[in-house]
């Protein structure tokens, strides 16, 4: 058992699967989603990061849809221990590329944390190996996850930084904003977070960024913000 947000989300995985970390809860923080919307996970794993914008915006209705059977019970189970997050959490097994008839419509918000490697990097046990590559097909989950996002909506992703020319060349760079993880101050950063907006003909924007660990390891105030006490992460998304 993992916990979040200074143990508000409680979330479990199988034993040889997939483990989320920061990278679920800084992605759930950037998703600028209200009350009363729609939100879409693309790839959801066991659920740890719809838990984590249920526990941010409790009306919010958010669907999960998850291909690995195994994840996505966990995902349902998780869904129950944490609150009753199940009655605004609906957890769909399916390929994201096939998705059911009801997911064909368009959501308010759609997010993912896609698999972070490109071809060649796989993993011997088969439900990570799913789960950590995406064998070359990052542009067509970037693509998806704005197709079935609204006009006027959010596409929302987190992305292995050196793996940013990727998904500009599938997205193109209008109505996007940028915003880089800094390991520490000095630091290339690791990890970014990217916007879109559907339909937005607003210029590229590379955010400041956010510092996640002081020089001694300790979190910096503005990361304990989001990881411990479910903050906001600002992407913006005004201006675009």
């Amino acid at each position: 058992m993992i916990t979040f947000l200074d143990g508000k989300v409680r979330v479990e995985h199988p034993e040889n699967g997939f483990r989320s970390g920061t990278d679920a809860v800084m992605l759930a923080a950037a998703v600028p989603a209200m009350p009363g919307q729609k939100a879409l996970e693309l790839g959801a794993g066991s659920g740890a990061t719809s838990l984590c914008l249920t526990a941010r915006v409790p009306e919010l209705d958010v669907t999960a849809v998850e291909i690995d059977p195994q994840a996505s019970d966990f995902a349902r189970k998780n869904a129950k221990v944490n609150g009753g997050f199940s009655q605004k959490l609906q957890v769909v097994t399916a390929d994201i590329f096939n998705l059911p008839a009801p997911l064909r419509r368009d959501f308010d918000h759609v997010f993912c944390n896609p698999p972070f490697h490109g071809d060649g990097q796989t993993s011997p046990d088969p439900a990570r190996a799913r789960a950590l590559s995406d064998e070359g097909a990052l542009g067509q989950w970037l693509s998806l996850g704005l197709q079935r996002t609204i006009s006027g909506g959010f596409f929302t992703a987190i992305l292995r930084a050196d793996r940013l020319p990727e998904a500009l060349a599938a997205m193109g760079q209008r109505g996007i904003n940028l915003l880089p993880l800094w390991p520490r101050q000095g630091l290339p950063a690791k990890r970014v977070i990217l916007m879109a907006r559907k339909g937005s003909r607003a210029p590229f924007a590379l955010l400041p960024g956010l510092v996640l660990h002081e020089a001694d390891g300790r979190y910096t105030p503005e990361a304990e913000a989001i990881l411990r006490d479910g903050a906001a992460l600002a992407m913006e998304g005004s201006r675009l």
